[in-house]
């Protein structure tokens, strides 16, 4: 008896996987307006990141470049690793209004992570072993706009929750500014519909 719910459990899944598969052929994963790979060069704050389309008006994104820390207890500067689970919410009222979404251009509220690394620390008022990490878990809300000629800046605020290794946790604000150049292939500015 449980030999047929597994051979019925595989084809439902089987059948299920191939809906999926044809419909990735037909509609490219369902991302309407989201780029499906956005690689960006961060100047302002020298790094890299990267931004994956998953969904329709969800991207993940990771960074890792220069970063700047305050909170309860202290100031933390230098190497920052950032990731983001972002959800943007006014593509559909940017085509209505005939502005540019391609770029992923549009205002996003995100699950937000930032890690700052003791080995590449330049500055610290923060009391503790040399040797801390520090790590920010939070929300934001930010706004990301990409110009025909591949210039990006992306402004985020929030607030989150500091956690050290080795030093006093805390709660504290999230901002994040970042000016670069995309130097991935862009969709055209010309909206498209589901």
């Amino acid at each position: 008896m449980t030999k047929n719910y597994f051979t019925i459990l595989a084809i439902l899944l089987s059948l299920g996987l191939k809906a999926q598969i044809s419909g990735l052929n037909e509609k490219g994963w369902g991302i309407v307006n989201l780029e499906r790979h956005q690689f960006k060069f961060d100047l302002l704050s020298p790094g890299i990141s990267y931004e994956l389309g998953l969904f329709k008006n969800v991207s993940a994104s990771g960074g890792l470049g220069l970063g700047y820390a305050t909170y309860e207890e202290g100031y933390a500067l230098g190497l920052t690793l950032h990731t983001r689970v972002r959800y943007y919410h006014n593509f559909n009222r940017r085509i209505a209004m005939n502005k540019n979404v391609s770029g992923n251009s549009g205002n996003y509220i995100a699950a937000a992570r930032s890690i700052f690394f003791s080995q590449a620390r330049l500055a610290t008022n923060i009391e503790g072993p040399d040797d801390f990490n520090l790590g920010v878990y939070g929300v934001t809300y930010g706004i990301q706009r990409t110009y025909e000629n591949g210039f990006n800046f992306n402004a985020e605020l929030g607030a989150g929750y500091y956690r050290g290794d080795g030093v006093p946790s805390g709660y504290g604000p999230l901002f994040n500014f970042t000016f670069g150049w995309v130097a991935t292939k862009r969709k055209s500015r010309k909206p498209t519909f589901d």
